[in-house]
């Protein structure tokens, strides 16, 4: 009997797996799973990465209280009515504009017998700013103004003169200066007749002495 195991040609050797020796595998078996693939890394990217937009602030919280609310609404009313007010006030002023009320350029003095000869009358000198002096030549109207700086000037009947109560400037009854700071004689303004017989005083019309208008007929009123 011959045995087989020697007569035998011994073939290539069995392939061996990379990963290990070769493992047999019982008959049926089903085959082992496949190793899992693993993924490249993915190389890092070179750009610069996009700056981030700046988050919008946060809205500030409206906290409007009621006392709050009242207090503005009070100060829009008083502001609203103290506008109203100004208006009202320019209206009326516009309606109604400053005028000044002065006394008539002319008036009647009254009829020359009225006046006495060597007095001088002083009952316009408040209403009308004028002393009317009599003599033996006739009637004169003297503008009541220092010729100075302006003051009124009174009638010193003891001392038979005008006294201006501001400088001490004097003038005589015919109102020409002869003390004091005054620079020239007080001056006279116009006296007619008017048609009834009265006197007519023109306060548009003045007469100066140093001027030589003393002389005009209607500087004095001849009776």
């Amino acid at each position: 009997m011959i045995d087989d195991t020697t007569n035998r040609t011994p073939g290539p050797p069995a392939p061996t797996r990379a990963d290990g020796p070769a493992s047999a595998s019982p008959p049926g078996a089903a085959p082992p799973p496949a190793s899992p693939t693993v993924a490249a890394p993915r190389p890092a990217s070179t750009a610069p990465a996009a700056a981030a937009k700046p988050a919008a602030p946060a809205a500030a919280p409206v906290d409007m209280t009621r006392r709050g609310f009242l207090s503005t609404l009070g100060v829009a009313w008083t502001a609203f009515a103290a506008a109203c007010a100004a208006g009202a006030v320019a209206t009326t002023r516009f309606m109604f504009p400053n005028v000044l009320f002065e006394p008539p350029q002319q008036f009647k003095a009254g009829f020359p017998s009225d006046f006495q000869v060597g007095t001088v009358d002083q009952r316009f000198k408040e209403s009308f700013g004028v002393f009317i002096v009599a003599d033996d030549k006739g009637i004169y109207v003297l503008r009541a103004v220092c010729t100075h700086l302006g003051c009124t000037p009174n009638w010193l009947e003891a001392e038979n003169k005008f006294k201006c109560p501001c400088h001490g400037s004097g003038f005589y009854r015919s109102g020409i200066n002869y003390e004091g700071p005054a620079p020239r004689p007080l001056e006279r303004y116009r006296i007619v007749l008017a048609e009834d017989g009265q006197i007519l005083v023109d306060k548009t019309k003045i007469f100066a002495q140093e001027k030589g208008e003393w002389s005009s007929p209607e500087s004095f009123l001849t009776v």
